[in-house]
């Protein structure tokens, strides 16, 4: 989400407490992976429902949503097993089938535009999409020293997020002008043309043990921590990381709803108000994913996940007035601005709570919530607003996102985690990684 394989437990702060370089060549090779793959998702999120509706395939509202819903369970599927393809093939091989699998079934959708070809289409491109975010995602966290976790997963944000800020308006409106069948030729070159890449990045995850000479020749850092690697089953059942992964999947609900629906919300003749509203959400997202995660390095994450839940609920609301452009507008920077904060903040709160053999399950578990909840808002929005309308429904959804306020608040009160690494008397500034134990359920 990248080369030798050091982690970020590996990398010492630099003499005089000088901060350690944040943006190394790996780093920048995994950036280029990332805007590939973000790219290629993007360009077809909403462009493929429209497609799916205008198609002929027959269904209206319901078939759009079952497009991205099948995209997005697909994607949840994969992340379930990415640890193991990861564990067993290395994070390169497994990347490049991410890649090709994400890319190459996109010119297929012009081929045969009936439902079942558009659903398998998604299915496939949902495996891809799941192996680039869950490994591609632990390949970064090692990656970022863990004095500057918040701001480099912000800076990972902001390379994932410029393409989803560009490419997700543009798709539309491509598809409005020059129509379908160059959209989905952008969105397979794109992922494809990140595969040279991939020989510049680690090949292996943290806590593999195999295939490491013995005695002295094997020079370097351990490629682990020494602990036994966290799988997604124990992580799911590790209430301080199932906290707020379930808190960032209400925001996420609301993502899907808003990508896949509000186009279909718009009266006709809005399409350029849907363009801006697509445009403002993931710009405002960028942009509070890089200072959410300045702000929490020096005063915790936990402390921003309720703000972050509280404004994507509002803007949510807000956007139930469809028939009035400017709301649907501001509404859209809001829960933008929200969503940005709570993508950070739940996720540099999960790997603060994790040794680095966990990033694996980590990474996994916070894609998980993400897209359960873009497939599951998708998919019930779509029988929501056919009996009640895009208004009431866009209003009932904002209102049942409250409701992740209250698990949301035993992590506003959690500690900054240098705090709690540093005793009595001592030095604030963030350390080294906790090693392996209970600390995850400690911390709950």
């Amino acid at each position: 989400m990248t080369t030798t394989m050091t982690t970020a437990t590996a990398t010492p702060a630099r003499a005089g407490g000088a901060r350690p370089r944040l943006v190394t060549y790996p780093l920048l090779l995994r950036f280029a992976i990332t805007l590939g793959a973000s790219v290629s998702f993007y360009l077809l999120l909403s462009v493929v429902p429209l497609y799916a509706r205008q198609a002929g395939t027959g269904g209206g509202n319901g078939v759009a949503g079952l497009a991205t819903g099948a995209l997005m369970f697909s994607t949840v599927a994969g992340e379930l097993v990415t640890t193991r393809l990861t564990a067993r093939f290395g994070y390169r091989r497994t990347l490049a089938a991410g890649l090709i699998l994400l890319g190459a079934p996109a010119l297929a959708l012009t081929a045969s535009p009936t439902l079942p070809m558009i659903l398998a289409v998604c299915v496939v491109r949902g495996l891809g999409f799941a192996i680039t975010v869950v490994a591609g995602g632990a390949v970064t966290a090692s990656l970022i020293p863990a004095e500057r976790r918040g701001e480099g997963l912000a800076l990972a944000g902001v390379v994932s997020g410029v393409p989803a800020l560009v490419a997700l308006p543009l798709g539309v409106w491509l598809a409005g002008h020059l129509g379908y069948g160059p959209v989905f030729a952008a969105g397979a070159i794109a992922a494809l043309a990140a595969l040279p890449a991939l020989p510049g990045l680690p090949d292996r995850p943290a806590g593999h043990r195999a295939r490491r000479p013995a005695g002295p020749s094997a020079a370097g850092p351990a490629p682990d921590d020494g602990a036994r690697p966290l799988g997604v089953l124990a992580a799911l059942r590790t209430a301080a990381l199932l906290r707020p992964a379930l808190v960032f999947a209400a925001t996420t609900v609301a993502a899907g709803i808003i990508v896949t629906f509000l186009p279909l919300a718009l009266s006709r003749g809005s399409s350029g108000v849907a363009a801006l509203a697509l445009f403002a959400q993931p710009a405002a997202a960028t942009l509070t994913r890089w200072l959410s995660g300045r702000w929490g390095d020096r005063r915790g994450a936990g402390r921003l996940v309720m703000p972050g839940l509280a404004a994507a609920a509002l803007g949510m609301l807000i956007m139930a007035l469809t028939g009035v452009p400017a709301a649907v507008v501001a509404g859209s920077v809001i829960f933008g601005a929200g969503f940005g904060v709570a993508q950070n903040a739940s996720l540099s709160l999960m790997y603060d709570r994790v040794p680095a053999s966990g990033y694996d399950a980590v990474s996994a578990l916070w894609n998980l919530s993400y897209d359960a909840g873009m497939g599951l808002g998708a998919v019930g929005f779509g029988l929501l607003a056919g009996g009640t309308g895009y208004p009431v429904a866009f209003a009932l959804t904002g209102a049942a996102m409250l409701i992740a306020l209250i698990p949301a608040r035993r992590d506003q009160r959690a500690p900054h985690p240098a705090a709690r690494r540093a005793g009595p008397g001592r030095s604030r500034r963030p350390g080294p990684r906790p090693g392996p134990g209970p600390a995850p359920r400690a911390w709950s």
